[in-house]
C-alpha cells in the first residue's frame, strides 16, 4: 500500500512540474495538499512516509478524528469544506489554513475565536465561480465588497482565494473557473483600492482537484487539492472522488 501511494506521488508530482511549466513557473510554487477523506489513519501515514505533510480534510469531525490519531506526525492539516459556525473554536488550533472561507458570519467567528492565539488565523476566502447552487462561497460579483468588510477583522489573514470548478461543464468549463479566480485576484490588486486591508494578501490560488488540477495549475494555482489521483491501486480507495 505505501509503496503504490508513494509511486501515485511521484507521478502526480511529476505532473504539477509538467504543468507549472507549460504555465511558465516552477514546480517550487504549488503546494500540494493531499486529501485524506477517504482514507483511514495508516494512508495517511503513508503519504507522510512519502514526503507530503500537507493533508486535507473536509469534514471537521473527520479532521478531528485524524488529527488526535496522527497527533506527534509533522503535518500541516488543512481544512478544504465547508465549516459551521459551532466548530469553530475546536478547529482553529488543528489547522495550518483555512481553505473555505465561505461568508463573512464565518469570517467573524473565526476572528472573534482567534483572540484566543497569539497569531492571526491564516484562511483562503471560497468564491462561487461557477454559480453552482449547491457550492458555497462568495459571489463573484461579492468579492470586493466582501474584501472592502475585511478590515474590521484584524484577527485573520486572508492569504488568498479558493474554489471549485462547476461539476458538469467539463476540462474546459474547469479552465475558464479556474481563470475567473485568477482574474478576480488580480482586479483586486490592480485596483489598489484604500479599501484593501492590510490583512489582505491574496498571493494564494487553492484550485484543482484530481481531475482538474494541471489546467488550475496553467491558470495560476499555487494550491492544489489532490485526493484519488493519489490512491489509484490501492484495494477498495482507487475508485474514490
Amino acid at each position: 500500500m505505501a509503496e503504490r501511494i508513494a509511486e501515485n506521488i511521484a507521478q502526480v508530482r511529476g505532473r504539477i512540474a509538467e504543468a507549472a511549466q507549460r504555465g511558465g513557473r516552477s514546480a517550487d510554487d504549488v503546494t500540494l495538499v493531499c486529501v485524506t477523506k477517504y482514507v483511514g489513519p495508516d494512508e495517511a501515514r503513508a503519504l507522510l512516509a512519502a514526503g507530503c505533510g500537507d493533508l486535507g480534510e473536509s469534514r471537521p469531525q473527520q479532521l478531528f478524528a485524524k488529527a488526535e490519531a496522527l497527533a506527534g506526525e509533522p503535518v500541516r492539516w488543512h481544512l478544504i469544506g465547508h465549516l459551521q459556525r459551532n466548530k469553530v473554536r475546536r478547529t482553529l488550533p488543528l489547522i495550518h489554513l483555512l481553505h473555505s472561507a465561505d461568508s463573512l458570519r464565518l469570517i467573524e467567528a473565526v476572528d472573534r475565536e482567534a483572540a484566543e492565539f497569539a497569531r492571526p488565523i491564516p484562511i483562503l476566502l471560497e468564491v462561487n465561480v461557477s454559480g453552482d447552487a449547491t457550492k458555497h462561497g462568495f459571489l463573484p460579483d461579492k468579492l470586493d465588497e466582501a474584501i472592502a468588510s475585511l478590515a474590521g477583522y484584524d484577527r485573520v489573514e486572508v492569504r488568498g482565494l479558493m474554489t471549485m470548478a462547476g461539476r458538469t461543464t467539463g476540462i474546459e468549463g474547469a479552465r475558464a473557473d479556474f481563470a475567473c479566480l485568477r482574474e478576480l485576484r488580480d482586479a483586486v490588486r490592480a485596483s489598489a483600492s484604500p479599501n484593501v486591508s492590510p490583512n489582505v494578501s491574496l498571493d494564494e490560488l487553492s484550485m484543482g482537484m484530481s481531475g482538474d488540477y494541471e489546467v488550475a495549475i496553467e491558470q495560476g494555482a499555487t494550491i492544489v487539492r489532490i485526493g484519488s489521483a493519489l490512491f489509484r491501486g490501492v484495494p477498495s480507495l482507487g475508485d474514490k472522488p
